[in-house]
């Protein structure tokens, strides 16, 4: 699968390392009665199945940190951008 960095471009996958789910959102609040959106946070993941935004770190070069829109099935990339050229944007579609 090849990869396009937002700075370096098109890469080898072995130069990246998958950081996660990027439309998990954490709880807001620490309080005791929300232990349940707390464990669902840590411990759930949905399988998706389609286009999905991911988390994505180059550590093999630029070090960057940036969101992926990939389809699961096909492996192809719909979309990349910096992570903090995205906060605040919906990447839950």
């Amino acid at each position: 699968m090849r990869i396009p960095c937002p700075n370096c471009g098109e890469r080898g996958l072995e130069e990246f390392s998958y950081r996660g789910d990027a439309t998990v959102t954490r709880p807001t609040s620490i309080e005791p009665s929300s232990e349940s959106a707390w464990l669902d946070y840590v411990y759930l993941r949905d399988n998706p199945y389609g286009p999905h935004w991911e988390f994505w770190h180059h550590i093999s070069g630029c070090r960057a940190w940036f969101r992926l829109k990939r389809d699961t099935v096909t492996h192809e990339v719909l979309a990349v951008a910096l992570a903090a050229e995205v906060d605040g944007e919906d990447h839950r579609s």
